[in-house]
């Protein structure tokens, strides 16, 4: 297995996505799935093997909380990347890290380094 983290990306706007990807790789950890709308993030949150998920909350007017929901009921810690406020959120999702758009690489390594902070204390600085 390769070393890192492994990805699933939700993003329903193509060049935020690589972007976001490209900095996942930049961190040291790996993409192994990708999604731009509710049907093909549903799928993949429930098949796809992922260490944690990455949810913009709106794909193309569609709310990503079931996708959310069912990463939650696999126990996958997910963070939702997004310009929209937690208020959009049904408030059992509220609770979620939420990191702001335009997303810079730092508040991604902190949000990661949060989510698992064993592989943060092993991961080289």
């Amino acid at each position: 297995m390769a070393d890192g983290l492994s990805v699933f990306l939700v993003e329903d706007e193509a060049l935020i996505r690589m972007m976001m990807a490209d900095m996942v790789v930049e961190l040291g950890h790996h993409v192994v799935a990708e999604a731009d709308n509710v049907r093909d993030a549903s799928a993949y949150a429930m098949t796809a093997h992922y260490d944690f998920a990455i949810l913009d909350i709106n794909l193309m007017g569609v709310y990503v909380d079931p996708v959310a929901d069912l990463i939650e009921r696999r126990g996958k810690p997910f963070l939702f990347a997004t310009g929209y406020g937690p208020e959009l959120l049904p408030s059992l999702l509220r609770r979620r890290p939420i990191l702001r758009k335009p997303i810079a690489l730092d508040q991604l390594k902190i949000m990661i380094d949060s989510l698992f902070p064993d592989s943060a204390a092993k991961a080289p600085h």
